[in-house]
């Protein structure tokens, strides 16, 4: 209680830098109109990782798993697999909002480069390990910013302290 008799609210969280991820694409896998939205599946087909003091790389075989729920709005779910250069593994877990202008959000579609600008995408990483030296990331709330290159997804993360 402050000396008002009103409780203290808590200082907002500050962000940490964690890693910066480049993660190259394939082009994707147009499933169509479902009850979720407009289905796409895009493969992932590996990048790069840099963190403060630490890199990785990322692992082919993951997948994003977009819905394009409005014209505006895309709901995005991307998996896959990073690979320390001790060789330790993580598992991401990433959604993610991508909402932009309906002309903007057809160029992304497209594969067209987009003035990141005009896009707000941001994202709720979780990282999963078993390698004890990481643990830590099991225990911690992630966010980030992303931006949609036409080969490859860039997304700054930030450990929520």
């Amino acid at each position: 209680m402050s000396d008002a008799g009103h409780p203290v609210s808590p200082a907002p969280p500050e962000l940490d830098f964690f890693a910066t991820l480049s993660v190259q694409v394939a082009a994707a896998h147009e499933v169509g109109q479902t009850p979720a939205g407009n289905r796409r599946i895009i493969p992932i087909l590996g990048g790069q990782v840099q963190g403060r003091g630490w890199s990785a790389r990322v692992l082919p075989g993951g997948a994003d798993f977009q819905a394009i729920v409005t014209p505006t709005l895309a709901r995005l779910d991307a998996r896959y697999l990073l690979e320390t250069e001790a060789g330790e593994l993580i598992y991401v877990c990433n959604r993610a909002v991508r909402a932009a202008a309906p002309e903007v959000t057809a160029r992304l579609i497209r594969g067209e480069p987009v003035d990141p600008a005009q896009v707000y995408f941001r994202c709720v990483p979780t990282f999963e390990t078993a390698a004890p030296s990481l643990a830590w990331i099991n225990e911690r709330v992630f966010v980030g910013t992303g931006v949609r290159r036409p080969d490859r997804v860039e997304i700054s993360c930030f450990n929520v302290l």
